[in-house]
This record gives structure tokens, C-alpha cells and sequence, in this order.
């Protein structure tokens, strides 16, 4: 016999994951934290696994992961099914949760959002996070679309190629000159491994993994974090480090002589992929059509043939 899933508590699991904390997801379900624990406790028991890590804020287990996805795509089948039926409370706009890396966000992907007709009322809710980290997000259930470096589909996703993001090693002249002696005509691999750099964050091996295939090893150890793209950029052209940016960002600062290609003719492509969701959901679906028309425009896609 099938055991199921009681949806009282599948939403609450979700919204204690939401909320972060079981008193403010009681406060949210306007019931008392003791009947949001036992709900969770209950969900627990029929599943046999434990689904929440009792940290602060509260985290899903991997088993857990799978109930909150369940919960989100079962939230936007019955958001549909209301708009069909014209039941009250269908007007609600559609939320669309998407994780989206900081140069992507930058430089190409909020465009795409423009061009979603305004009938559909959409509001959109981006996490920013590094692309190799996006997915994991989509495991989580907490979004339900994102822009990764990942070719291999999350469980329950479809995925699609973008197209790939260019980047230039690149520096402020006067930097160039003091710490690479790109004027004495230095081979780049001579200096830059002891330059100063730009890093976005703890998590960025980009420079490093440029460094490492000139030298075979990482970039030096005076780095700048900078979490924004364009403070990053910023950055870069004030002359605080060299770093890997955007060829899109890069160009006018190139073309007006603030930034320098410290390796003319080289650069690093990253493909991008954007994985959603497998579920019959015409927003969705419509986000995910603008998205793929304006990657094609802005992105490097791959030569036929």
C-alpha cells in the first residue's frame, strides 16, 4: 500500500525551509510552533528519513531537498489550475524563482526578462550565485530555473546550451607597467603569478585556473575580494589588481585605454546552460524561450559544423 504524503505538512516543511526558523514559519502559517514541529515530526515519521537539519536558519536534508521541490512545483500546478478554473484569488501575480551567476546578471540575462509579455504578471525572484554553485539550488527546490556551468540535468530538469561567456585577462595600464613590466616587454607568465588580483570572492579559482595554465601554478596571494561584477570590473580599472572580466564589460574600457589585454588573442570561454524544471508551466516556459533568444544574440554559440 502507498503511503502519502499528507499536503498540510509536505507545505509546511516548505515553509519552515522559506521562513528559516520554525517560529517564523508558525507566525506565517499563523498555527503554534509546537504544531509546526509536530507537522514536521509527523512528515518525518512517514517517510522514515530526516528532512531538516535543525541549524539556523533551518536546511533541508538531501531527502528533504526532494520534498521541498515537490512542494514548489506542486504550489505552481495549483496556482494554474486556479487561473483555469477562474477561482478566486487566481489573480495573484506568478513568482518565478531563478538562480542566475553575478557577470550573467551583469551583462546579458535581465534583458530577457523584458521581453516576457506583460499580461503574464510575473514577478521574478533572482539568487545570485557563482555558476558552478547555481545547481545546487535547483537540488535544494529553492528556484526553479538557473543559468549553470553544468551540462548534466539536476534530477527532474530538462537543460539546454546558452551559449558561452567570454572572458579577457585584463589591468590598468600603470599596473601593467609596475607589477608585469608589460613596457620592458616582461613575458606575462615572468610576473603575474606574484601580481595582485582580483578575486569575486573565497570560491573564485577563475585567475588561478588562467595562472595555472601559463605557469602551472596559481595566481599570487596579494588578492582583492571584490562580490560584485561591476566593483569587480571597477576594480580592475582602478588599477588594484589584474583580473579575468567580461569581454563585453571589458571593450569600452579597452577601446578608451583604461584597461589593457595582457594577452592579446587569448581568452577563456564558460558555457553556460539553463536547467528548469520539468513541469507544464507556460511562465516558465515562456522565461525560458526569452532566455534562450537573448543568449543566442549576446552569447559565443558554437560554430555549425
Amino acid at each position: 500500500m502507498m503511503t502519502e504524503l499528507p499536503l498540510d505538512q509536505v507545505r509546511t516543511l516548505l515553509t519552515v525551509v522559506d521562513e528559516g526558523t520554525f517560529d517564523a514559519a508558525a507566525a506565517a502559517l499563523h498555527v503554534t510552533p509546537s504544531a509546526v514541529s509536530q507537522r514536521v515530526k509527523s512528515l518525518e515519521q512517514r517517510t522514515g528519513r530526516v528532512l531538516l537539519m535543525r541549524t539556523k536558519p533551518v536546511r533541508p536534508t538531501e531527502s528533504g531537498e526532494i520534498v521541498v521541490r515537490f512542494a514548489r512545483q506542486l504550489a505552481r500546478l495549483e496556482d494554474r489550475a486556479q487561473a483555469e478554473l477562474g477561482m478566486p484569488g487566481s489573480g495573484e501575480p506568478t513568482r518565478l524563482s531563478v538562480a542566475v551567476n553575478a557577470d550573467s546578471l551583469a551583462t546579458w540575462f535581465l534583458p530577457a526578462l523584458t521581453r516576457l509579455p506583460p499580461g503574464l504578471r510575473l514577478c521574478f525572484e533572482l539568487r545570485r550565485e557563482d555558476e558552478d554553485h547555481t545547481a545546487a539550488l535547483l537540488r535544494e527546490g529553492a528556484v526553479m530555473a538557473a543559468v549553470t556551468s553544468s551540462p548534466d540535468p539536476v534530477a527532474g530538469c530538462s537543460v539546454r546550451a546558452l551559449g558561452r561567456l567570454r572572458y579577457l585577462p585584463v589591468a590598468a595600464p600603470a599596473y601593467a607597467e609596475e607589477w608585469l613590466g608589460t613596457r620592458a616587454g616582461t613575458p606575462l607568465h615572468e610576473g603575474i603569478a606574484a601580481a595582485p588580483v582580483v578575486a569575486f570572492d573565497r570560491n573564485d579559482d577563475f585567475q588561478d585556473d588562467f595562472v595555472r595554465s601559463l605557469t602551472g601554478g596559481g595566481a599570487g596571494t596579494l588578492r582583492h575580494f571584490v562580490p560584485t561584477s561591476e566593483g569587480f570590473v571597477a576594480s580592475v580599472a582602478a588599477g588594484m589588481g589584474w583580473g579575468m572580466v567580461p569581454e563585453v564589460q571589458a571593450r569600452p574600457l579597452l577601446a578608451d585605454g583604461r584597461l589593457i589585454h595582457l594577452l592579446p588573442g587569448r581568452s577563456v570561454d564558460v558555457p553556460l546552460f539553463w536547467q528548469q524544471w520539468k513541469l507544464d508551466f507556460p511562465a516558465l516556459g515562456a522565461m525560458a524561450e526569452a532566455v534562450a533568444a537573448v543568449a543566442a544574440e549576446t552569447l559565443e554559440q558554437a560554430q555549425p559544423g
